[in-house]
């Protein structure tokens, strides 16, 4: 057997390649084994999101539990990351489980732990688990869910009805309704599709049926998988905001009501803007290393203290569960803030946005504007770099060896490298470039900023000539 490793944010590979019954029942053998060697009687939260055989893979890990003599709390129907996050700590359980590759190709699925206080185990735990999975599965699958359900091993639990629940009780919604703001969502085909519709029943919905293979298409909300939601918005021309949210509705994007796509960083800046300057939310904030260098100059401007941590969610969670910090965000959509669960949230954070714009009476554009008016006026852009295993090394290899000194007309005055190697080419940290191998997928990941897209696309492209010349 081949060995299973955890990357940025949980195990994932390819369906009936590597992520298949046998290899998902021996992660949860090492699982159960683990909890076992924590607490006497333990329990765990396990739901699904819509990938293609999540309920299969559920019961798995289910029937491996309930073989260790461990309860299971099993989500009814297919539920997102944030719900068996806050699940696993409303419902007291020692660790959520939820079998889902998030935003990755609809090839792919995954396993991801959540720790008892609703957020990512830390990475110490994780590698502990990982540690403990042995080379084959013990456990007899031939048992029927229905058999264990009769054994008293597992609960059924309505997450989607105790996300809404807690949605209502912390954001005002009638100002949103009574707004008379034109809103739509595009859920990707993934697990955020019935909250929106629930909550807001004459919204514009896209992508909000049960399609395991996403269509195709990797369920990530970035601008270049999203067009057919920004063609519907730019026709309609009433539409004042469009949320979205990726397979399993952690990750967030946003557009404009003309169509242009709100990135990650904007989203943060304003969520920071909005907390503190109009909700008085104090705390610090923490970011990953990929993150618009923009937020330290807003949390200067507000003598917020900062802290930048490496790329994945689970060290920013780390930092949420011991201080207080006010917003924790990552480039790639995920965000989570104070009052909520230390998880990223995509609906909550796009809710938060929506009752700015309701309370403010303003539309987006002008509350980014609030946000330019302290920090400038910068643009982002990611390219994704598929490459051969060798050059993909070759460039990783050349990065640490700080073999470049420019990427085209781009002069290298300094370098970070907490995780990845960011160039800065200004004092002023206006325009920099990030090379950063992916954690969860085969990808060389480079990320630009500048004072215009076409500046910060100007530079991914001299990258990538820089790097791809043998």
């Amino acid at each position: 057997m081949d060995k299973i490793k955890f990357g940025t944010d949980g195990w994932r590979a390819i369906i009936a390649q590597d992520f298949t019954v046998e290899n998902v029942a021996r992660v949860s053998e090492a699982t159960a084994k683990w909890l076992l060697k924590q607490k006497k009687n333990p329990t765990v939260m396990v739901g699904h999101d819509c990938r293609f055989a999540g309920e299969l893979f559920a019961e798995t890990v289910t029937k491996v539990m309930a073989a260790h003599g461990i309860k299971t709390l099993l989500a009814k129907n297919f539920v997102s990351t944030p719900m068996i996050s806050l699940g696993t700590l409303v419902y007291n359980c020692d660790l959520g489980i939820i079998i889902t590759a998030s935003h990755n190709p609809p090839t792919y699925n995954g396993f991801k732990l959540k720790g008892p206080y609703g957020g990512p185990l830390t990475p110490s735990l994780v590698q502990e688990i990982e540690d403990m999975i042995p080379d084959s599965s013990s456990t007899n699958l031939s048992t029927s869910i229905t058999d264990i359900d009769k054994q008293g091993h597992i609960q059924w639990v309505a997450l989607e009805d105790e996300y809404i629940r807690h949605v209502e009780k912390n954001f005002d919604l009638d100002a949103i309704r009574k707004s008379g703001m034109k809103l739509a969502y595009d859920a990707m085909y993934g697990a955020g599709q019935n909250v929106i519709r629930r909550l807001f029943p004459d919204m514009t919905l896209v992508h909000c049926d049960n399609n395991p293979g996403f269509h195709g298409q990797a369920p990530e909300p970035i601008d270049k998988n999203l067009t057919e939601f920004r063609e519907l918005i730019q026709k309609r021309g009433d539409i004042v905001c469009g949320l979205v949210t990726d397979g399993d509705a952690d990750r967030i994007g946003m557009y404009d009501g003309k169509g242009n796509f709100i990135d990650s960083h904007h989203i943060i800046l304003l969520l920071i803007h909005y907390l503190y300057k109009y909700k008085g939310v104090r705390g610090k904030v923490c970011t990953a290393f990929s993150t618009t260098p923009k937020v330290e100059k807003l949390c200067k401007h507000y003598n917020i203290p900062l802290e930048t941590v490496k790329i994945g969610f689970k060290y920013i969670c780390q930092i949420m569960i011991t201080e207080d910090v006010l917003l924790g965000g990552e480039e790639s959509g995920g965000i989570a803030i104070k009052g909520h669960i230390p998880e990223r949230d995509g609906i909550w954070m796009g809710l938060v946005i929506w009752e700015f714009m309701a309370k403010s009476g303003k539309k987006l554009p002008e509350l980014i504007q609030e946000v330019y008016d302290i920090v400038g006026e910068f643009a982002f852009e990611r390219g994704d770099l598929h490459l051969k295993e060798s050059v993909k090394k070759r460039i990783v290899e050349n990065t640490a060896n700080g073999a470049y000194t420019a990427f085209g007309k781009y002069k290298i005055k300094r370098v970070e490298d907490l995780d990845g190697y960011k160039y800065f080419f200004d004092d002023e940290n206006k325009e920099w470039l990030l090379i950063r191998a992916s954690g969860t997928e085969p990808v060389l990941r480079t990320y630009a900023e500048s004072s215009t897209r076409e500046k910060a696309f100007e530079i991914l492209e001299a990258a990538k000539d820089t790097l791809l010349k043998e």
